[in-house]
């Protein structure tokens, strides 16, 4: 019966998940260590540095790694080897880094001020974390295409554990300045890539040159869709230190409840890993029956995890915060029923987005971010505690991002794609999206 279900479950499935798992956890050691180590404003200026560094690294250089993956995986079907198209990938990496860099790096000062309570340590931290997962992408892009996910989840995993371990000694050596716990998020990565290179070495290769179009044709959609995901998600850390600059716990205490709501979004990542092929396969071969009953069991499946999320988090979520990361009891049951409720839709979203892409609708998913970043900007602003803004920002958001991606499935109804799937590889590859490592 089990090798039944193991054979059932697509190949790479239990690597990079078992490496997610990992990686999964070291966020919560790692803001946890922190969180007892640190001051309140110290944890809230990590907490900022966190949000910045997954709200940027996952949402412009995951598409990177899809992008890399898809094209190697291509060409590793015709005997080709993935040199070309790494060195492609790296260069639109480091094109896209430098341009990160040269903002932040201008805007160093009011960065510092209004971020980070004037600590310029934490901006030069944030550039190298940017950095590292810049490389980190880039290479899991060659070993996912290559369906390398042994190799794959072990770089996530030597991730995940290098950082549970440096945080630990960090917490065990009494350290307590905030630029010592945002480096872990430079070197992990870092050391994660040179320790699965060999692979990628071995399997570079030379043979004819990638055109830049087959690399960039749905690149610049990608990006937008993951950045404004990740900005949804992420950004009411962000707006809360930028709105309530006096508030020195409001900040550490959002990311550790969010931290714990979204566990069910993690979960999805196994869910996710299966779902676009299935969903792609049964649109590639005009099965409408398939898609839909597909994509039911999907949304029921989110919708389960959601409510049992929100059952857990609403319940044990005051006290959990205070016990696990130290955070002031600045929430309340409320707070946690907002967050809740936004990561169930961010929950229907994913999977509706993930719908439109197996229908190579790119431009729909990248619109419908659109009017949600657009709604949670629009509730931000409103006349209401600061707090309380954030979390309704992002429920209202996701919630309006789900609703208009339903409404153009709806409209669009099950049509082929014009142009190939995307293979497992690109599938497996973005598991990690909800923004926890």
């Amino acid at each position: 019966m089990i090798q039944r279900l193991l054979r059932l479950i697509p190949p790479g499935t239990i690597a990079v998940g078992a490496g997610l798992g990992l990686l999964g956890l070291a966020s919560y050691v790692h803001l946890a260590v922190a969180g007892h180590s640190l001051s309140k404003a110290d944890y809230s200026s990590l907490s900022v540095l966190w949000s910045i560094v997954f709200t940027l690294g996952i949402g412009v250089f995951m598409p990177i790694e899809q992008e890399v993956a898809r094209v190697v995986a291509a060409r590793h079907s015709q005997g080709l080897p993935p040199g070309p198209v790494l060195a492609r990938g790296v260069t639109v990496a480091a094109v896209l880094l430098a341009v990160l860099v040269l903002a932040v790096t201008v805007a160093r000062q009011p960065l510092a001020d209004k971020l980070f309570a004037g600590d310029g340590n934490l901006v030069t931290v944030l550039i190298g974390a940017l950095a590292a997962m810049a490389v980190a992408y880039a290479t899991r892009g060659v070993l996912s295409g290559l369906q390398l996910f042994p190799w794959y989840g072990t770089q996530l995993g030597i991730d995940g554990g290098l950082r549970i371990i440096m945080v630990a000694l960090l917490g065990l050596a009494g350290v307590t300045s905030p630029v010592w716990y945002g480096l872990v998020l430079v070197a992990a990565p870092l050391v994660s890539v040179l320790l699965t290179l060999p692979p990628v070495l071995r399997a570079i290769g030379a043979g004819p040159p990638v055109a830049w179009a087959t690399l960039l044709r749905g690149l610049g959609l990608l990006t937008a869709s993951s950045l404004l995901s990740q900005v949804v998600v992420n950004i009411g850390v962000i707006n809360v230190q930028l709105l309530a600059p006096a508030d020195a716990a409001a900040a550490g205490a959002l990311l550790s409840a969010l931290v714990l709501v979204r566990i069910p979004l993690f979960v999805f990542g196994s869910l996710q890993a299966s779902l676009l092929p299935g969903l792609a396969t049964t649109a590639t071969t005009g099965d409408q029956a398939g898609f839909h009953s597909l994509l039911r069991r999907a949304l029921g499946i989110v919708t389960a995890l959601g409510l049992t999320g929100a059952l857990g988090a609403v319940l044990l979520g005051p006290w959990l915060v205070g016990t696990l990361f130290d955070a002031p009891g600045v929430l309340g049951h409320g707070d946690f029923a907002w967050l809740a409720a936004a990561t169930l839709a961010y929950l229907w979203a994913m999977v509706l987005g993930q719908a439109l892409l197996a229908l190579d609708r790119h431009r729909a998913q990248a619109l419908a971010w659109t009017v949600g970043v657009a709604a949670l900007i629009a509730v931000t602003l409103i006349p209401a505690p600061v707090t309380l803004r954030v979390e309704l920002a992002y429920t209202v958001g996701s919630v309006i991002v789900a609703a208009t991606m339903a409404t153009l499935l709806l409209r669009g109804g099950v049509r082929r794609p014009t142009t190939p799937t995307r293979p497992l590889a690109e599938a497996v590859a973005p598991a990690a999206s909800g923004g926890l490592p």
